[in-house]
């Protein structure tokens, strides 16, 4: 009886190379394209598959020609399999890449990480030591179960599907122009900034329209010319080519050398913030822990 039981058992345990045959031909909804991503033949892939399915007992694939297609028990069998697998891949990688539980890789967005971050994170390794942070810059979305990443900081809304996310800061965007683009015209309200050259941040399309809706104006029809990167954006202005709509605390040092002038005191009110985002089974990860009450206490006002 006792070995009945156990047999019982290891049918409901199927085998790695099942599993992951399965998982990517589920999310690739196919087994060429699963054989490609795990470096195997197509006929390995089906073969895997289908001993999952005789295992089981249960159909996970219809075979449709060429294609296939998961069956409602595949569907929902997918969905638990690929979240298993990624716990699996996120144990795996704390283990072999941290013995003492103590190394932490961090996605960080570029600007952020060099004019606000960088400057402060001495405080941090001072007060943690022990921890060893690897760094890498996210511009993109980026999916935490495909990527060896702990934990990330974010600006957006905190709604990152998996994950625990921990507010930092608000933005706080103004607009700003060269001195020599200004010259000695005051700016005396919004509408007179309409009429501008308006420089576009690409990975903040909708600033110069929320600002001017913000303002009950509508957003001039000539968008302006658009840049790729933050600091193409802060140099232009510098340049004099235009205004930018920049945040506030990443500037502050080209408005204390007077590089930058604010234009007017009428800041973006953006809903979006900066986050600390975080997969579930890392919340309590004692560095990311660490990591999350120091950001807390630099970002406290």
């Amino acid at each position: 009886m006792k070995r009945v039981k156990i047999l019982r058992q290891r049918r409901l345990i199927p085998s790695t190379s099942m599993l992951m045959a399965f998982d990517a031909s589920a999310r690739n909804n196919s087994f060429t394209e699963a054989a490609q991503e795990l470096n195997l033949t197509q006929g390995a892939i089906s073969r895997q598959v289908n001993a999952l399915e005789v295992q089981l007992g249960v159909k996970l694939f219809y075979r449709i020609k060429k294609s296939i297609k998961l069956t409602e028990v595949g569907e929902i069998y997918a969905k638990e399999i690929n979240d298993a697998l990624k716990n699996i891949r996120n144990a795996s990688l704390s283990a072999v890449s941290d013995t003492h539980g103590q190394t932490l890789n961090l996605a960080i967005l570029p600007t952020f990480a060099t004019r606000w971050l960088m400057p402060k994170f001495p405080d941090f390794l001072e007060k943690n030591p022990q921890i060893i942070i690897n760094f890498t810059s996210k511009l993109s979305p980026f999916d935490f179960s495909n990527e060896s990443l702990h934990s990330a900081i974010h600006f957006g809304h905190a709604n990152w599907p998996g994950t625990v996310g921990t507010f930092l800061m608000n933005e706080e965007a103004v607009p700003v122009a060269a001195p020599s683009f200004i010259g000695n015209h005051t700016v005396l309200n919004v509408a007179e900034i309409k009429s501008m050259p308006l420089l576009h941040l690409e990975t903040r399309p909708n600033a110069w329209p929320d600002w001017f809706n913000q303002n009950n104006l509508t957003s001039p029809t000539n968008r302006g010319m658009v840049l790729e990167q933050f600091s193409m954006v802060t140099q232009a202005a510098i340049a004099g080519m235009g205004v930018a709509m920049l945040p506030h605390f990443l500037i502050n040092t080209e408005l204390e050398r007077g590089e930058l002038e604010l234009l007017i005191d009428t800041p973006l009110k953006n809903s979006a913030g900066y986050h600390l985002v975080t997969p579930k089974n890392y919340k309590n990860y004692a560095p990311v822990v660490a990591l999350r009450n120091w950001l807390l206490d630099q970002t406290v006002v």
